[in-house]
């Protein structure tokens, strides 16, 4: 699976950031997808995953509530809405392919990796 993740950029805090992923090579719906992010000095971490259907996601509590992860079987795409985003959600972002297809919170559960986007915040 190859992935391509676009839509990072600057943006004020408060403000709104939608990242997508395009994935090609194999059939997107046989894996479970996640977002991590890796701030400058930090090691990476976890944002969030869904599951092959959709029917499973779970987000890092730093998150939830501001970002929503979604995916389109249809089109190979996972899509994360950020809202109210913070100076702290400053970081490179990173989508990842998992054969576990419930998705994992653990990094070392994915297969492939996109090239990451970066997103900065300004307080």
């Amino acid at each position: 699976v190859q992935l391509q993740a676009s839509g990072g950029g600057l943006v004020q805090a408060g403000g709104s950031l939608r990242l997508s992923c395009a994935a090609s090579g194999r059939t997107f719906s046989n894996y479970g997808m996640g977002w991590f992010r890796q701030a400058p000095g930090e090691e990476r971490e976890f944002v969030a995953t869904i599951s092959w259907n959709g029917g499973i996601i779970y987000y890092a509590d730093s998150v939830k509530g501001r970002f929503t992860i979604s995916r389109d079987n249809a089109k190979n795409t996972v899509s994360l809405q950020m809202n109210s985003l913070k100076p702290e959600d400053t970081a490179v972002y990173y989508c990842a392919a998992s054969r576990r297809q419930m998705g994992d919170r653990w990094s070392g559960a994915y297969d492939y990796w996109g090239q990451g986007t970066l997103v900065t915040v300004s307080s």
